[in-house]
């Protein structure tokens, strides 16, 4: 496994709503949302991601006040996010359960999972008040975006204090030239947002063990990656803990 520069290490929030789909799947108690969680930030995880919709397939409502309490008692150092669309619900639920970070995303109801990034140009009207909701009450706010330069501004005037990158256009090229030409559109998205001082680089969506190496060299001021899929996956094989250290050792961790 490469290894990269540790001098700028990024951090790593988990996202658990995998676990909580696994769960949902029948009327017992287990796999056990917190005791996975634990497990998660015992193992030197910086956070823990949620994204609950609308219909509750995978995170419960019920389940964002027993996490943000795992993490205020147990692991203070560590940071709860929240995604989701901004409906009223979705805002009101934010507010009640006060995460460090809130990431807004453009979804559906229906969609399976995040596949795009805001039209800021469209959209940072509507965004801009909710933004300012948010951080009103001390929460932090990323928006999902696509690796296009022109975003990063638009993002800012919306109230973006970060952008997520919608990470799937890389993540799923195999081709040595389309990865080369998506990293590169990462990367001058980046040095865009760069220009702006303020606003810090997230990244999430079909990161592996295999691809963040190359995403952090690209983008060496990554400030974090929320990672689910793959992580629940070698999971499966490895043991959360030994999950987490692996994805640790790729961002510049000792782990």
């Amino acid at each position: 496994m490469t290894q990269t520069d540790t001098s700028h290490p990024t951090l790593l929030s988990v996202n658990v709503n995998a676990v909580a789909y696994l769960r949902n799947r029948r009327e017992v108690p287990w796999p056990d949302l917190i005791d996975i969680a634990r497990a998660i930030l015992k193992a030197g995880a910086h956070g823990i991601t949620v994204h609950p919709r609308p219909d509750e397939r995978h995170i419960r409502f019920s389940d964002l006040p027993a996490l943000s309490r795992l993490i205020t008692e147990e692991f203070p150092q560590a940071e709860f996010n929240i995604e989701g669309y901004p409906t009223r619900h979705f805002i009101d639920l934010v507010l009640e359960n006060k995460p460090h970070q809130v990431t807004l995303v453009p979804d559906t109801p229906e969609q399976s999972t995040s596949d795009h990034g805001w039209d800021f140009a469209a959209d940072g009207e509507m965004l801009l008040p909710i933004a300012q909701e948010f951080k009103a009450a001390g929460i932090r706010v990323s928006y999902f975006a696509d690796a296009d330069p022109a975003d990063p501004a638009l993002a800012q005037q919306a109230g973006a204090d970060r952008i997520e990158f919608y990470t799937g256009p890389y993540a799923n090229e195999t081709a040595p030239e389309a990865v080369s030409r998506e990293l590169a559109k990462l990367k001058a998205t980046a040095d865009a947002a760069r220009r702006l001082g303020a606003l810090r680089l997230n990244a999430g969506h079909d990161l592996t063990v295999d691809n963040l190496a190359a995403l952090r060299r690209a983008i060496p001021d990554l400030a974090e990656v929320s990672i689910g899929h793959a992580l629940t996956a070698d999971a499966l094989m490895l043991g959360f803990p030994e999950a987490v250290r692996r994805y640790l050792r790729v961002l510049g961790h000792n782990a």
